[in-house]
């Protein structure tokens, strides 16, 4: 992380959606570098005051706004040097149920975020998407490539360096997959996957925060940056966590939800074909030696 440091000392930082896995994960990384001033921006304010009293830190200012509203990301942009867009709508079958809120957040706020940031003369803005951008077949996916969109058009007409990141399924994030799964084995009850054979690519949130610092550290004006990641069937996934916990009521096949794709996609093949049935596939103790690096597991193990 020393690395970072010449660009992060003494510099003020925005964070949209501030509060959820990403922020979290971020904040711990961004508060050893000696920032001038971190901003978490969101509109959940028990998040923002369990996560105050979390880390009682005087560089975190907590500032209640939505991105829907260009006026409250105006205000709270000033003075600020980096952005960091998180906030969005990510639950695929939410989104596919109201697709225009899914527009409303991922499309039209990520554009009020890199409008404002444009505005108040930000240096540098990257905004975090998704795979399920890739030749989008579902709202969520939808609305996202169009955030990429804008961001790769406004970013020919600014000196604000407007880049992006792009990756697949954070483990143990907020609503994702594995700690669902871990929920069910508490509850006693099988768990529930949707095909076999489906795969996901598979990034922890550490990987993701480290893929977005090298995105503000070296990005240029108008370019997503991936990260080659692994990827598993949902099989898999279930069978090593089974295993992890020793857990013998197995899984269920609940069938694809809408909106779902059986492979996912982390660059097109307009640009160079990387998708998650092609990439590196891992077996269940590879999946079980992943797991095993998440701190959420390691305390699950210990309860």
């Amino acid at each position: 992380m020393g690395k970072f440091k010449k660009y992060l000392k003494n510099k003020t930082i925005l964070i949209t959606g501030g509060t959820g896995s990403f922020g979290n994960t971020v904040v711990k990384k961004l508060l050893p570098l000696k920032p001038k001033k971190i901003i978490i921006f969101s509109r959940d304010e028990l998040k923002q005051e369990n996560m105050r009293n979390y880390y009682s830190n005087p560089l975190l200012h907590f500032v209640i706004g939505d991105i829907r509203d260009r006026d409250s990301l105006n205000k709270a942009m000033q003075g600020v040097d980096y952005v960091f867009h998180a906030a969005a709508y990510k639950q695929v079958p939410m989104c596919e149920i109201y697709p225009l809120e899914a527009v409303k957040t991922n499309t039209i706020g990520g554009s009020n975020v890199i409008y404002a940031s444009i505005k108040a003369n930000v240096k540098r803005v990257v905004v975090l998407t998704t795979d399920k951008a890739v030749y989008p077949i579902n709202a969520m996916g939808m609305s996202k490539a169009l955030m990429e969109k804008i961001m790769i058009s406004e970013s020919k007409n600014t000196k604000t360096i407007l880049c992006g990141v792009r990756y697949g399924n954070v483990l143990y994030s907020r609503g994702s997959v594995v700690p669902y799964f871990v929920s069910l084995i508490k509850q006693n009850k099988p768990l529930q996957i949707t095909n076999p054979d489906m795969t996901r690519f598979l990034l922890t949130l550490n990987d993701a925060v480290n893929l977005v610092l090298e995105t503000l550290a070296s990005g240029k004006k108008g370019q997503i940056y991936v990260r080659r990641s692994p990827a598993c069937t949902i099989e898999t996934l279930a069978k090593a966590i089974c295993e992890l916990f020793n857990y013998k009521k197995g899984y269920k096949i609940v069938g694809i939800r809408t909106g779902e794709k059986i492979h996912e996609t982390l660059i097109a093949s307009e640009e160079k074909p990387f998708t998650s049935e092609n990439a590196k596939r891992l077996t269940i103790q590879e999946t079980k030696e992943l797991l095993l690096t998440l701190p959420e597991i390691q305390e699950e193990l210990r309860r």
